[in-house]
């Protein structure tokens, strides 16, 4: 069975317990409905725009809002259905989150197909890779350097059967949960399993561990938004490890260290938005706001998918339409929610 060879450097056990100390903070806060359905709604917002701006796309984040909000965006079609895909990959993320268990290979390939929907070849659409693929750094005048070459194609489904194996025992030996999500992440973009996708399917995959492990820091935290802000130093941790060709052996310690360096990071930022949002920033009157786990579970799906109809509370609740109507309304006579249109086509938002 595969390890993954790694040695707990002072520098992880000592970036992992301020983490720990902050997820405990963030846990505590008493943060509005409201105010925490709009945190998670902007962190949809920058994973959908730093994650694709990662691999390339050059859409800027006020731009990626008018798409998610079905707005023209004057840019090239591809760059616009990127982010269209992994906005519909995020919210199926949010899905799989609700779900208990180990991920499986068909979670994998249910969330590539969407992250690559119409920008590859249909027989390579939520399928592993059929050849073998090269890692090329673009040198500029049409020069290129090798920079990593995966494993052949036939071991692809062995491999990602052994993570997903390692990940299933690791949690009964108790491994931590964020050198869980960190080994994910680096194991799966070397694996690299898919023709294209791997990086972002990888971060999506990496944000679902954490979940699943209850580390979601109430679904505000962007690790994205660390690697995004050099790319090169992203790129170069996974290559430390990696090196020139896939080896089964490779140590993943210093790739763990830059991992758990970004994850504080933007820990320390999701502590930041909580906090100075708290009651102390609030009325009084607001202060009286509570809500039941329907409530909640509206609030939830609604700060991923940016609208809700009262069919979308049905299938959510397994709820009467009747019923699903109510409770809409009385989010929204808290001041929670707002009303959009008119009749059948009537849906609501969050209120500003």
């Amino acid at each position: 069975m595969w390890e993954p060879q790694y040695s707990i450097s002072s520098t992880i056990l000592s970036r992992i317990a301020e983490i720990a100390e902050i997820k405990a903070a963030v846990e505590r806060s008493r943060v509005l409905p409201l105010n925490e359905a709009q945190l998670r709604r902007q962190a949809i917002l920058r994973m959908a725009h730093t994650s694709t701006s990662i691999e390339g796309n050059k859409l800027a984040q006020f731009e990626v809002g008018k798409v998610l909000e079905g707005k023209a965006v004057r840019a090239p079609q591809k760059d616009i259905l990127e982010v269209e895909n992994y906005y519909n990959a995020l919210k199926l993320l949010d899905e799989l989150a609700r779900k208990k268990g180990d991920i499986t290979k068909e979670e994998i390939l249910s969330l590539h197909k969407v992250v690559v929907s119409g920008l590859v070849e249909k027989e390579k659409v939520g399928n592993f890779r059929p050849s073998d693929v090269y890692v090329l750094d673009d040198l500029g005048d049409g020069r290129e350097m090798l920079r990593f070459k995966a494993p052949p194609a036939p071991q692809v489904k062995k491999l990602v059967g052994e993570l997903l194996e390692w990940l299933e025992k690791s949690k009964e030996e108790s491994i931590h949960p964020i050198l869980r999500a960190g080994i994910l992440h680096l194991q799966f973009v070397t694996i690299h399993p898919f023709t294209d996708g791997n990086g972002r399917v990888a971060r999506l995959l990496t944000q679902l561990q954490l979940y699943r492990d209850n580390w979601d820091f109430r679904k505000i935290l962007v690790l994205e938004d660390y690697y995004n802000r050099d790319r090169m130093s992203y790129y170069n941790a996974e290559n430390r490890a990696q090196g020139k060709n896939y080896q089964k052996d490779m140590d993943f310690t210093y790739w763990l260290e830059f991992f758990t360096t970004g994850f504080l990071v933007e820990a320390r930022k999701a502590l930041e938005q909580v906090q100075s949002i708290g009651f102390g920033k609030v009325s009084k009157k607001n202060e009286q706001i509570f809500l039941d786990r329907d409530e909640i579970q509206i609030m939830d799906f609604l700060s991923t998918t940016g609208r809700i109809t009262s069919e979308d509370v049905v299938d959510v609740l397994g709820v009467a339409k009747r019923t699903s109507q109510l409770k809409l309304k009385t989010l929204s006579d808290k001041g929670l929610l707002k009303l959009e249109g008119k009749g059948p086509s009537s849906f609501y938002t969050l209120s500003k």
